[in-house]
């Protein structure tokens, strides 16, 4: 198998394991395990007489919901295979002469990584801190796999396009606004902010004069025996909300800017990546609004979380199509 097909098929994976991180966590799964890597002591859900023997051992009143903690497992076993998958990637890497090292061993790295944020979630009872920079490796994740992926499959774009690199500094700019712009998302989630303004367009109330921005965005909550379900009080909240909405707004506006500029491309590719971003970025405002209007649906939250995603993967996308000569 050529290493473009395992890279694609990693993306994926990868993929999948983005949304079912995302889909347990907005089921309030995260700490349906309370030990890592296991649950409860076991490799997976214990339901057998001497499993649950040894749980009231070990994690005396212990209440075990097999659902939640099934959800947690599962996206556990889901992010081994793709370590493993990653794992191959480098081995594959490393013992073809031309193949790419570097990124290769920095991808390896990260997932190792990405598995501690894992542990750490579960260990510090889903610290907001610790959850956001779990989604964040995530979506690193995919978009340095994404990147790869680019690095050895030509773009057919032989001499680049003079027009399109001309924006070069609007792609950047616009790829650095969406990536702030994900990590208020997570933010907002892993406060559970989400459903903290439930009217549009504006957040309901006195807001503006209700607003907390140093105590919605300092990283040290105190000291809590779990984060689940939030510990800021309901302004701060707020404020974290009403801040993604607006960012929301900026990454919209610059993200149709950008749009509109490369859409006059001599460059077909160049000329689909910006519809392509275009249709994406619909999806992930109607998606957005959707959450709000029908107060955060499971299947819309988590459709929001792959829409950022896909998002991200555009931009990498057209960043990497502007500056490529070949």
């Amino acid at each position: 198998m050529k290493l473009t097909h395992i890279l694609k098929l990693t993306i994926v994976f990868a993929f999948i394991v983005i949304l079912m991180g995302a889909y347990t966590r907005l089921a309030d799964a995260g700490l349906g395990c309370p030990d890592w890597p296991g649950c409860y002591g076991h490799l997976k859900v214990p339901s057998q007489a001497h499993e649950l023997e040894k749980v009231e051992t070990h994690f005396p009143n212990a209440e075990i919901e097999p659902e939640k903690a099934w959800l947690e497992m599962i996206h556990r076993y889901l992010a081994g295979i793709l370590g493993l998958m990653v794992l191959g990637i480098l081995i594959y890497c490393l013992r073809k002469q031309n193949a790419p090292k570097f990124l290769p061993s920095f991808i390896a790295a990260l997932i190792i990584f990405q598995a501690l944020l894992g542990m750490w979630t579960v260990t510090m009872k889903l610290m907001p801190v610790v959850v956001m920079s779990h989604l964040l490796g995530g979506f690193s994740l995919i978009s340095l796999l994404f990147i790869l992926y680019l690095r050895i499959k030509p773009l057919n774009l032989y001499g680049g396009d003079a027009h399109a690199r001309q924006y070069s500094g609007l792609a950047l700019a616009a790829l650095i606004v969406l990536v702030l712009q994900i990590i208020l998302g997570g933010w907002t989630s892993s406060n559970y902010a989400a459903m903290a303004c439930t009217t549009l367009p504006f957040c309901q109330g006195d807001w503006i004069n209700n607003l907390k921005i140093a105590n919605a965005f300092s990283p040290f909550q105190g000291e809590h025996l779990s984060f689940e379900y939030g510990v800021l009080d309901y302004a701060t909240r707020m404020t974290i909300h009403v801040s993604h909405r607006i960012g929301a707004i900026i990454t919209s506006i610059l993200l149709v800017i950008l749009a509109v500029k490369l859409l006059r491309s001599r460059t077909e590719l160049i000329r689909n990546s910006a519809i392509i971003m275009l249709l994406l970025l619909v999806v992930q405002l109607t998606l957005g609004i959707s959450n709000i209007v029908y107060h955060l649906p499971l299947p819309v939250a988590v459709a929001h979380n792959g829409g950022a995603a896909l998002l991200l993967l555009s931009l990498v996308y057209i960043n990497f199509a502007i500056w490529r000569k070949a």
